[in-house]
């Protein structure tokens, strides 16, 4: 009994001893100041703390604005002429209406050489963070050039390691729209540290869940590695580029002129190196296809493919397939023809239609079910087999 009626005590005096003690610290009043004044200065005491917390809520308001315009609407502009749309516009291209929810907003570099300290960006440099996808999760991070190209800082790589953990974790696809000029220079070892991690990260995703690069801009340096490790690349014709390192290193060691397009343009990645799997023509065309690609993938290694309606009856006949295959065995035949006729809707999304075409590779749907496509190609050298097709 005694022990409650300590602690009844405590919570009814305690509150009142507090007041009386802010009061005398605030007003320098003595400690039988009439309760009057007391609550004066407790009032002023509260109304400067809701005056901070004004102060404080205007300046976050003020750096989310910020974050939202990048580089700035000069750059953003320039961004535009070039035929392309800037990091946040891709996102709303790419997802859901609403559903996309970002981490790590106002998070800038901890760089303070070469004056980097006085050249903040709310975000740094790239938008991160989760959505969906016709209703399905992803985790997505689109790189933002005006804000120092797009090139990537520790902070930067921090931003998109962190949302490659929650994929693994959730067992959710991540999508990277790529925009970068490589490394930040400012920051030397520390930038090179933060690809290495995203690397390490590639890798553990691999065969867990599905990672789809979309190269969306100049890419080189280790811009590029990251990309080519992910089990699908985009690219845009004239505007995205990947190389190691640009033309004009190669003209300084080799002597040798070459323009962007011939060193790493969509036209050589598409048909001659087989890193990209898909070249369209503007940025919404890439975007709008990726989401094409996405409703054909399980979420993780763990998840079945998606099931999709189809009004293409499972057991209808394909009179067509009697006569695709000619008597003669030295003329060649179409097979997109055959698998059209067989698969729901005579729809499939072909994989590297521009690479090794003595090959047919894709995803297409029998009885709403994702299935894969892997088909000999009688109009490209006879459809054999060689080094590219494997």
């Amino acid at each position: 009994k005694h022990s409650a009626f300590c602690l009844i005590l405590r919570k009814n005096m305690l509150p009142k001893l507090r007041l009386r003690q802010l009061g005398c610290r605030l007003g320098g009043l003595p400690a039988f100041a009439s309760g009057r004044r007391v609550s004066a200065s407790f009032s002023s005491a509260v109304y400067e703390v809701k005056s901070q917390r004004l102060q404080t809520a205007t300046r976050i308001e003020q750096l989310e604005k910020d974050a939202e315009i990048g580089g700035g609407h000069a750059r953003i502009d320039k961004q535009h002429q070039k035929g392309k749309l800037t990091a946040r516009e891709r996102l709303d291209v790419l997802l859901d209406d609403g559903s996309f929810r970002e981490f790590d907003k106002l998070k800038t570099h901890r760089c303070v050489d070469f004056g980097m300290q006085d050249n903040q960006f709310p975000g740094d440099g790239v938008v991160t963070g989760s959505g969906r996808i016709n209703g399905r999760p992803v985790m997505v991070f689109s790189q933002d050039f005006t804000v120092f190209g797009g090139s990537l800082s520790e902070t930067h790589a921090e931003k998109i390691c962190k949302i490659m953990d929650k994929a693994m974790t959730l067992g959710v696809p991540v999508i990277g729209l790529n925009d970068s000029g490589g490394a930040r220079i400012h920051e030397g070892m520390d930038s090179l540290a933060g690809y290495a991690e995203v690397f390490k990260r590639n890798v553990l995703a691999s065969g867990a869940v599905p990672q789809i690069s979309l190269i969306m801009g100049p890419c080189a340096g280790g811009a590029v590695y990251s990309p080519a490790m992910t089990d699908f690349v985009m690219m845009v014709r004239d505007t995205s580029y990947l190389f190691v390192t640009g033309p004009e290193v190669v003209k300084t060691v080799t002597r040798e002129e070459v323009t962007q397009e011939e060193l790493g343009g969509a036209s050589v990645h598409t048909s001659t190196s087989g890193v990209a799997h898909r070249d369209f023509e503007n940025d919404i065309e890439a975007l709008l296809s990726t989401r094409s690609l996405f409703d054909y993938l399980p979420l993780s290694f763990r998840d079945e493919v998606p099931i999709m309606e189809t009004a293409d009856p499972s057991d209808r006949l394909c009179p067509a397939l009697r006569r695709v295959i000619p008597e003669d065995s030295n003329v060649p035949y179409d097979i997109k023809g055959v698998i059209e006729q067989v698969v729901d809707e005579g729809t499939m999304f072909e994989i590297m239609p521009k690479y090794a075409k003595n090959i047919v590779t894709g995803f297409a749907r029998m009885g709403g079910r994702t299935v894969g496509i892997v088909a000999n190609q009688p109009k490209e050298l006879a459809g054999v087999l060689d080094i590219d097709a494997s």
